[in-house]
């Protein structure tokens, strides 16, 4: 609209690099494609009862005044499907005259990603028969597939400004993004991008954390007294293990020491309060954006309403319902499905315990068991995804919502639950009990009376989190980007060897039209119709929760990068780096590899900001309990101050941590009845071992000591005051920064006023009804 003043908000978007627009520059006008949907059906016989059921369907569509053309291709019929001009007619009076979309815009033109979302909804809900759908008949194979048309020119645009590696680094076209995908997409996008550019400090502060671990690699008087320790160690397991030097671990102590040092706590708090500026400050960049496109006002569920009128005049709108019998039934199944998920949890313990029993005496630690687990935690994941889908979309079924918007929303809290307890619920038993409940020499806690639980390494166990995290975040963004990439790739090229003849060139005069608008009525010929339907039916198809499964990989990335930063410092910068890729793999993607997604209307990123908000309040509290429980930062802050040398005043000692290792271990006497070890075990360099240390604030008869309740005080409360500060921290930043700018509210309220004042103008005071 000319002089329309941009959004500051936008402004600074385009100045940080996030994304490019084009000034105040009006909106295209489109003209309409030749046709706005198209059909695929495999080719039958006139009798077949599939093919009657076709017939009807698109008879169906024809008394809708829809104009239907049939192509045949080998063995597929392609229907070419335009809607008339009297259903955009009737969908924008309808849109001007509600009260929930009194905002949107209501121009004469219908812009083509809003046709293909009123054809595609009028599509879907026209019925055959025994109330048969589209959806009902393409299970049924009557129809093989269906799917909107890309539009050459902007398709080509798309690629030249967005759609290519070489512009991993430039702003997004976020607005012409949404002129060809609809508010949807072009959200998504928004959020990623700003997301990605708040990455950044995160991404250098974590890396300084990392340095600052590697600059005590080898002065650390930690490492020093684990490297140089002639500490006998207890064995790690009953059968095969010996007892062992604490000095063959110095590798790992020095890893140790890298995640997990005074550095994290700070970086923990700090992430705490990024969280909370991501999302006030995606707010505000959310509500600009919905004003600049005039949707504040927009409602999903009237504009729903509206579809269904102007699908058909004398329909019944749906009706809202409860159930308790379905709500408890769907409650009792998601606690059953957590269940199942925490049962595959202790599956994957008990497969380290057995994998700890056998690579134990290789080891000396507990590496190899805890990449095994990682590894077989991956596949788990692999799996359980596909399950938790088909479960999550069976129980939106027993739920019979009213609308597609309460199904997906719906669908999202289930599947999101059901991915975050697959991907986390290991984290957690690594976190907060791995080591912790294995006991001690002589009563030791066993699995099935058998295996002995894990033992985390004297250096703390920080670091088994770190390796864990590692390579799941690691090796699910690389695994996950080559399959996105890729496997379009290759089903394009199988499609094109499947292909029985070679589609004809298309014709000079059709190929001109590929760079410019058609005019109303303007076709292209039959063979380049057919051509340009079989290229876009070759793409990847898409569905209604395509978006949704891009937009549930950037949530949990962003759960890995927030909730266990504490012992994985280094996760911003590997989240950085994928999203880099990630923006530009999603758009080629979209843009080249798929079929076109069908527009969608909005102005919110939905469910999905409650659930952002949920990862940023349980962040708080596990990098509290990461920090105060798992990290032996606390037990080193004990030492330092209350039993370390310093404070004995001690003459001589060079660091106030010297002697911190050999404090946090316990020692068992072979000469006690209860410690029963194999005499060949406590062998070591061919001398006989009479005692051996574990990792334990325990006395000589295996009784807690003193320091180990000081230790657990100071560490819930720490835990409390960490959380609390940062909480209040989080509502105060949350108040401080406004979700919408003023100007944004001004420009609505204006708009309102403006409205109003217009409506003011046709009043007659004889036309006010008196009760």
């Amino acid at each position: 609209m000319p002089g329309h003043r941009r959004q500051p908000s936008i402004e600074l978007l385009e100045f940080i690099g996030v994304v490019k627009e084009n000034g105040n520059e009006p909106p295209p006008v489109f003209t309409p494609l030749s046709y706005d949907y198209v059909l695929v059906a495999k080719l039958m016989n006139e009798g077949e009862r599939h093919a009657r059921k076709q017939k009807e369907y698109i008879e169906q569509l024809q008394n809708k005044n829809f104009k239907v053309t049939k192509i045949i291709n080998d063995n597929l019929v392609f229907y070419g499907i335009q809607a008339p001009k009297e259903i955009f007619q009737k969908y924008r009076y309808l849109l001007k005259i509600s009260d929930a979309c009194s905002g949107s815009s209501t121009d004469s033109n219908i812009s083509l990603s809003t046709r293909i979302r009123i054809v595609h909804f009028i599509i879907n809900h026209t019925q055959i028969g025994t109330k048969e759908n589209l959806r009902d008949l393409m299970k049924a194979k009557v129809f093989e597939t269906r799917f909107c048309l890309h539009e050459k020119r902007k398709q080509k645009e798309l690629k030249e400004e967005w759609a290519r590696w070489t512009a991993c680094f430039k702003g997004q076209p976020v607005t012409k993004v949404r002129d060809y995908f609809g508010e949807k997409v072009a959200l998504y996008f928004l959020w990623l991008g700003w997301y990605t550019f708040l990455l950044i400090l995160p991404a250098v502060i974590g890396i300084l954390v990392f340095l600052y671990g590697l600059s005590y690699f080898n002065s650390s008087p930690l490492v020093q007294e684990v490297c140089e320790s002639n500490t006998v160690m207890c064995p790690l397991c009953d059968n095969g293990c010996k007892v062992w030097k604490l000095s063959d671990t110095c590798s790992y102590a020095k890893l140790s020491l890298l995640f997990d040092n005074n550095g994290t706590v700070f970086f923990a708090m700090f992430m705490a309060i990024w969280t909370t500026l991501f999302m006030e400050f995606w707010k505000r960049h959310l509500a600009s954006y919905v004003c600049e496109w005039r949707v504040t006002d927009w409602s999903e569920s009237e504009e729903e309403l509206i579809l269904e009128l102007v699908n058909n005049a004398d329909c019944r709108p749906k009706m809202y319902k409860h159930s308790y019998l379905r709500t408890a039934l769907v409650l009792i199944c998601v606690i059953v499905m957590m269940l199942v998920i925490i049962g595959l949890t202790h599956f994957l313990v008990v497969f380290r315990v057995l994998v700890a029993g056998l690579l134990a005496k290789d080891f000396k630690s507990n590496l190899g068991s805890m990449l095994a687990g990682a590894v077989l935690h991956f596949i788990i994941i692999t799996v359980m995804t596909k399950v938790n889908r088909i479960v999550a979309l069976k129980l939106c079924k027993i739920e019979e919502t009213r609308t597609f918007a309460d199904t997906e929303k719906s669908f999202t809290v289930k599947m999101f639950t059901f991915q975050f307890f697959t991907y986390f619920c290991s984290l957690f038993y690594v976190a907060f009990f791995l080591g912790r409940i294995n006991g001690h020499p002589g009563e030791y806690v066993r699995l099935a009376g058998q295996w002995r639980l894990e033992e985390c390494h004297p250096s703390g166990c920080l670091t088994d989190l770190f390796i864990q995290m590692a390579i799941i975040m690691v090796l699910k963004q690389i695994i996950s980007n080559m399959f996105e990439y890729f496997g379009p790739l290759f089903k394009k090229f199988l499609e094109k060897r499947k292909r029985q003849h070679k589609l004809q060139r298309k014709c000079a005069t059709c190929y001109l039209k590929d760079d410019y608008p058609l005019k109303e009525g303007q076709e292209l010929c039959e063979n380049c119709k057919l051509r340009d339907w079989h290229t876009n039916y070759e793409l990847t198809d898409v569905d209604s929760f395509s978006l949704f499964n891009e937009f549930l990989e950037m949530v949990i990335q962003f759960s890995f990068t927030t909730i266990f930063v504490a012992a994985f410092p280094l996760a911003p910068l590997f989240a950085l780096l994928n999203n880099v890729i990630e923006i530009r793999l999603d758009a080629i993607k979209m843009v080249t590899l798929e079929r076109r997604m069908v527009p969608k209307k909005t102005n919110t990123i939905g469910v999905w900001i409650d659930i952002l908000e949920a990862i940023g309040v349980l962040a708080v509290i596990v990098n509290g309990l990461v920090i105060g429980v798992s990290s032996d930062f606390i037990p080193r802050l004990v030492y330092r101050y209350v039993y370390g040398p310093c404070v004995n005043g001690t003459a001589g000692v060079k660091d106030c941590m010297s002697g911190y290792i050999n404090n946090t271990l316990s020692v068992a006497s072979m000469a006690d009845s209860r410690v029963k070890f194999d005499l060949d075990q406590m062998v070591t360099d061919g001398i006989l071992a009479t005692s051996c240390s574990y990792k334990d604030y325990r006395d000589t008869d295996f009784n807690i000591t003193h320091q180990f309740w000081l230790i657990l005080a100071v560490r819930f409360a720490f835990v409390i005051l960490f959380e609390h500060v940062l909480v209040i921290c989080k509502f105060i930043a949350s108040w401080f920064i406004p979700p919408s700018p003023m100007n944004v509210k001004n420009d609505g309220l204006m708009d309102k006023f403006r409205r109003l004042q217009e409506d003011l103008k046709y009043f007659k005071p004889d036309s006010v009804c008196t009760p």
